[in-house]
């Protein structure tokens, strides 16, 4: 039988580029010094990082984040509780990582900042992310304001509309005005090609945008929405941009959060050319918190997400899931999932134990590790570590130190944020609403002339149903004065006889006229 070394030398020995994640642990005490690496080329097959609280995945993810941008692959990082902010500026050394890096004989650690553009969802600072209505779809805006399927039917008749009548949807007073006029002035228009919403549904899609905004979604809604040219670049050195999106009011919304994401997965699939195999990814997404995504998601949503990960791996990009336990992420999403980076799991009941011999199972089987006992007695920044190889074969199963990261680990204060933002190129870009003409403004037109036209209606039946003194007196005299020029007309026409017929025919043209 081979050894250990020879096992893990050889899975993890690559003839394309790789990143170095740490080195190989024979048990709890050891350190073997083999490195584990994991190759570019497989890095778009989509991964997991979990553990419990305090057990290093963050330090991980950075130090991963880090790792792709020495390699000019730009990343976007949904970062919930600014974590990863430090990643701006150079870390320092200190003992406990020289100790560490003692284990790490081919690694050149030196402390260095990385390219970092910090973005907000609601406000939470950086350059400040948009989309329009449009963009989102009724599927996804549905999901947003968790509306019953009837009401979703109502939703996407009022997209169809817009479509049809090129109505651009950018913010909520858009949505807002369609709804209003699709229920009101418009309501004879749709009838016959779209059907009919009722002014009961309106109330409740106008209450839940409403609720919508409160949230602070009307600074999300709108132009300019994102460029995502404007994530995935390099800088003049070439390294990879490393996009944080900061989410810490958000994550008070998880359905604003999570449909955000579902958007950006949608975009990025639709707007990318198809790559194939690649040396290296085009770029990657790492969600934090990632049971947010997932959280009452419907089946057919659940569906669309699986298709997504299977067919984006094809444009270049992967997309990896960061979380407590892999239990939080459904099963048809794990399957897709290439890379495997377990930190310790807690286990305080019979039920904890039983989940941990579950997922003990997902991984490659070992002769070197008791997976099951490994999951629970792992050490602060030690991990499971299995991915894919060259071939796209499950590289063995590792117990790892995970190499430290460069930049600093901890959160920078309110002042270096305001400081790197201020830096940024992108801010302006990205500061202030543009206003286009749409679908608010193009009804609240058609709305005013409609009514306009029915307060003149109005005003007419009610100078006809109540006359004022002019009125009367105007047509007395009008009456009076036709009546004598026919009998005028009639006499000269030829007598009394003619007279009276002159006068009919001069009543009749003349009362057409001042009636």
């Amino acid at each position: 039988m081979d050894s250990f070394a020879d096992i893990l030398t050889r899975g993890y020995t690559f003839t394309g580029r790789s990143i170095y994640i740490g080195a190989s642990q024979s048990d709890q005490k050891n350190a073997s010094d083999i490195p584990i690496r994991l190759p570019l080329s497989t890095l778009n097959r989509h991964g997991l990082i979990s553990g419990a609280t305090g057990t290093g995945k963050t330090k991980t993810i950075q130090g991963f984040l880090e790792s792709l941008s020495k390699e000019g692959i730009p990343s976007i990082m949904m970062d919930m509780k600014g974590d990863v902010s430090g990643m701006a500026f150079p870390g320092s050394p200190h003992p406990k990582i020289d100790e560490r890096l003692s284990h790490m004989s081919q690694l050149d650690w030196k402390p260095q900042g990385f390219p970092v553009e910090f973005w907000g969802l609601l406000g939470e600072g950086g350059s400040q992310l948009r989309a329009t209505v449009s963009e989102f779809g009724p599927q996804l805006f549905a999901r947003m304001l968790d509306l019953t399927e009837a009401q979703r039917g109502a939703l996407v008749l009022v997209f169809s509309y817009c479509d049809d009548h090129s109505l651009l949807l950018v913010d909520l007073d858009d949505l807002k005005t369609v709804l209003n006029y699709l229920s009101g002035e418009g309501k004879k228009e749709i009838q016959d090609t779209y059907g009919s919403i009722s002014t009961a549904t309106v109330r409740v899609l106008i209450r839940k945008i409403l609720e919508l905004e409160s949230q602070g979604a009307r600074i999300f809604f709108g132009e300019r929405s994102l460029d995502l040219s404007d994530m995935f670049r390099r800088n003049t050195h070439g390294k990879g941009q490393v996009n944080v999106v900061r989410l810490m009011k958000s994550i008070r919304y998880p359905k604003m959060f999570s449909t955000f994401m579902l958007s950006l997965l949608t975009e990025i699939y639709y707007s990318f050319p198809e790559v194939g195999d690649i040396e290296k990814p085009k770029g990657v997404i790492v969600i934090d918190e990632a049971h947010l995504l997932f959280r009452d998601i419907s089946s057919r949503l659940l569906e669309n997400i699986t298709s997504i990960l299977k067919l984006i791996r094809s444009k270049g990009v992967g997309v990896y899931f960061c979380t407590q336990t892999p239990t939080d992420i459904p099963e048809s999403v794990l399957s897709q999932l290439g890379l495997k980076i377990q930190h310790a799991l807690r286990a305080f009941t019979d039920k904890d134990y039983e989940m941990i011999r579950k997922m003990a199972k997902n991984f490659p089987r070992t002769n070197f590790y008791d997976v099951q006992k490994e999951m629970t007695t792992l050490g602060v920044g030690e991990a499971l570590v299995t991915g894919l190889d060259e071939s796209g074969r499950p590289t063995p199963l590792v117990r790892t130190l995970i190499a430290p990261p460069e930049s600093r680990m901890e959160s920078i204060s309110d002042s270096e944020l305001q400081t790197s933002i201020k830096r940024s190129h992108l801010l302006h870009k990205y500061e202030n609403t543009l206003n286009p003409e749409s679908a608010h403004e193009v009804l609240s037109k058609k709305i005013q002339a409609y009514q306009a036209k029915e307060q003149e209606i109005q005003q007419e039946k009610e100078r006809k149903k109540n006359p004022t003194l002019g009125d009367t007196l105007f047509k007395t005299a009008t009456k009076s004065i036709g009546t004598e020029m026919a009998r005028s007309l009639g006499k000269k026409i030829g007598g009394r006889q003619a007279g009276s017929i002159g006068a009919k025919i001069a009543r009749g043209i003349l009362g057409s006229i001042f009636r």
